[in-house]
């Protein structure tokens, strides 16, 4: 199913790498990420897999979901950020390669561009659609309601959970967008492919 995305990942730069379920893909990248600093930015997807606690138990691991504390979360961010190796997902992966994120803080649209030896973007079935304005759909109108109404936001994506509504709620989570058209020259850039529904 995938192969028509991975083609033109690998032509615009990137490695890429499938796996059929979320359990061989942790495997695989528990093995790859060793004695090094890591950091995850938000990402529902990584949560799923479980990655932190099998990161954490042989690298320094840097991530701030689910950290209360306003400013041990913001350490945590920054700690990311400086970080030799970064995790984190995509709202939204076009077939014809271009890959999109949004966001609130702007910290993980900022790891994924520049400052670390190794980026991996982790995504799910669920994520693909077949082309740029597919995608930024998908990224506008079912993956940012999802996040918001998880972060508790008072928007009307997170009443209505159906679609954007491009608000100007004081609590909109939709601040920032970032889209790949290829792999920036900065760092290696790993995208791993999962056969599975994963995240938002």
């Amino acid at each position: 199913m995938f192969e028509k995305i991975k083609e033109n990942l690998l032509a615009l730069g990137y490695e890429v790498s499938v796996f059929e379920n979320k359990e061989t893909a942790a495997e695989y990248l528990n093995g790859r990420i060793d004695q090094t600093t890591v950091g995850i930015g938000g990402s529902v997807t990584v949560q799923e897999m479980g990655l932190f606690d099998l990161l954490d138990s042989h690298n320094r691991v840097y991530w701030h979901m689910g950290v209360a504390d306003r400013e041990e979360a913001q350490a945590q961010r920054e700690g990311a950020a400086a970080a030799e190796v970064y995790l984190t997902s995509v709202n939204g992966a076009a077939e014809t390669g271009e890959l999109i994120n949004i966001d609130g803080n702007g910290n993980r649209v900022a790891g994924t561009y520049y400052g670390h030896k190794k980026v991996y973007l982790i995504l799910g079935k669920n994520k693909i659609a077949p082309d740029y304005d597919a995608a930024l759909w998908r990224a506008r109108n079912i993956a940012s309601p999802k996040n918001a109404k998880r972060l508790g936001a008072k928007t009307p994506c997170a009443v209505k959970g159906d679609r954007c509504y491009d608000c100007k709620s004081p609590g909109r989570i939709c601040r920032g967008l970032s889209v790949f058209w290829a792999k920036p020259f900065s760092c290696d850039m790993e995208v791993i492919l999962i056969n599975e529904d994963l995240g938002y």
